[in-house]
């Protein structure tokens, strides 16, 4: 095993373990897993597997590797490989590779768990460990950012009257007439990928992880700014989320490749969809949630039975990653957009483009409001079309890095967007002209200065 320096504090998850009674058995699930995941998994999980060792679930951390001994066997610490390497004395055996030996009350834990009988206290052997460890407790966000963070998502709240951007382990809430700090909600994952709000405007689902070690969405309850909810946990990034037009189920795209599909507010799993190659970068519902659009970095844009999960349709006519997908208001046809700097318009029946829109620079966001389609692009701009037509209407400048989100308001008549460079700007929607420019990083305006 080696060590990466971690990005994702399990806090909660291994106080609990290192914290465990004597007399009470070590819980895999609680004290074991987290540790794996944080120490182990980088060299022995799905992408790379030394010495034929994956740890990335409870089944294939007891089946042999290479050397024909399970990483850990009931009441036997010597036929325990992953045990015997981690009590090694010899740094060229012992686990953790290059990195320092685990602490004696982890490696204690480890020890007490196989004399127990190195049982499984979850409830399938073979889910990835990452799906059974308890949602952690995310660190404190800065109290005054050093330097600004590209704002990925961004959304207004049910009334208008606030703004949520996407920061450092927290959303900031923003004043979008002015751009005063409204509010800070903590506890969320360390990158912000994709915000929705549910139609009632109670409930915030925020896509977020880190690369490489977690996803999950957070479903935030918008008065108090709790989180009530984790769904969709996975090693990697979530990247798009999706309340539908009900409110009542919420669709989740993954950098595993999958879709999931979650009843709202239970968090009961409907859906699990594995037809991507890639990276599900996008997700939109049409008008009565039958039917749920996907693009991925496989260079496709899907359509799948909301109900059943059955492919319905498979568009590639793009070059690149698709980063956007919405229907048209018609609901016979899709937009697609992404890496080939264009908006694609397709029909559902037979993908077929019928039109496409270009840009001077990848597409990024394509949310719908009404009959109006908005998109973000690396071009520097945001883009307001009439959504039957393509016909543009309005295009707002001022960005001065790619425009990497985009929300729109139609009773506040606001358009907001936010850019890598971690700057949001608000327009009046009817003249286009700006109403408000400020980093969504709190402190860092005061600091830079």
């Amino acid at each position: 095993m080696c060590r990466i320096t971690s990005v994702l504090t399990f806090s909660l998850a291994l106080v609990a373990g290192l914290s465990a009674i004597a007399d009470e058995p070590v819980s895999f699930r609680k004290d074991l897993a987290p540790i794996l995941l944080d120490k182990c998994l980088a060299c022995h999980g799905p992408k790379k597997a030394e010495g034929g060792l994956r740890v990335d679930s409870f089944e294939r951390v007891t089946k042999e590797g290479d050397s024909g001994s399970p990483g850990f066997v009931a009441k036997d610490l010597e036929l325990s490989e992953a045990y015997r390497r981690m009590a090694s004395e010899d740094a060229d055996e012992r686990m953790p590779a290059e990195a320092d030996a685990l602490p004696a009350d982890q490696l204690a834990l480890f020890k007490r768990w196989i004399e127990e009988g190195a049982n499984f206290d979850g409830d399938d052997p073979a889910a990835e460990l990452i799906t059974i460890v308890p949602a952690p407790t995310h660190p404190e966000p800065p109290p005054a950012y050093r330097y600004a963070v590209p704002v990925a998502a961004i959304a207004f709240s049910h009334d208008g009257k606030e703004l949520i951007a996407g920061g450092y382990h927290e959303l900031t809430v923003w004043n979008p007439a002015d751009g005063t700090l409204i509010r800070r909600i903590k506890n969320i994952g360390q990158r912000t990928r994709a915000l929705s709000l549910s139609p009632d405007g109670k409930l915030l689902a925020v896509g977020c992880g880190a690369p490489g070690r977690l996803g999950e969405t957070r479903v935030i309850d918008m008065a108090s700014g709790d989180v009530v909810n984790v769904l969709g946990t996975t090693s990697d990034e979530v990247l798009d989320v999706a309340f539908s037009p009900q409110g009542d189920r919420l669709a989740v795209g993954s950098a595993d490749g999958s879709i999931r599909v979650f009843e709202i507010p239970s968090g009961k799993e409907q859906l699990t969809i594995t037809s991507h190659s890639d990276w599900v970068m996008a997700l939109a519902w049409n008008a009565d949630a039958s039917k749920l659009a996907s693009g991925s970095r496989d260079k496709t844009a899907k359509v799948f039975d909301a109900k059943t999960g059955e492919l319905l349709v498979t568009y590639s006519g793009h070059s690149e990653a698709v980063k956007g997908v919405a229907f048209h208001p018609e609901g016979s046809d899709v937009f697609s957009a992404g890496g080939d700097k264009k908006i694609h318009r397709w029909q559902i029946s037979d993908a077929k483009k019928t039109a496409d829109v270009a840009f001077g620079g990848e597409v990024f966001k394509l949310p719908l409001s009404g009959e109006y389609l908005f998109a973000s692009s690396a071009d520097k701009t945001v883009r307001q079309f009439e959504a039957k037509t393509q016909k543009q209407l309005k295009s707002f400048a001022g960005h001065q890095d790619w425009a990497l989100s985009v929300a729109f308001h139609p009773d506040a008549k606001l358009v907001a967007s936010g850019s890598f460079d971690g700057r949001v700007r608000i327009w009046n929607v009817e003249d286009g002209k700006e109403v408000a420019s400020f980093f969504a990083a709190p402190g860092y305006e005061t600091a830079s200065k």
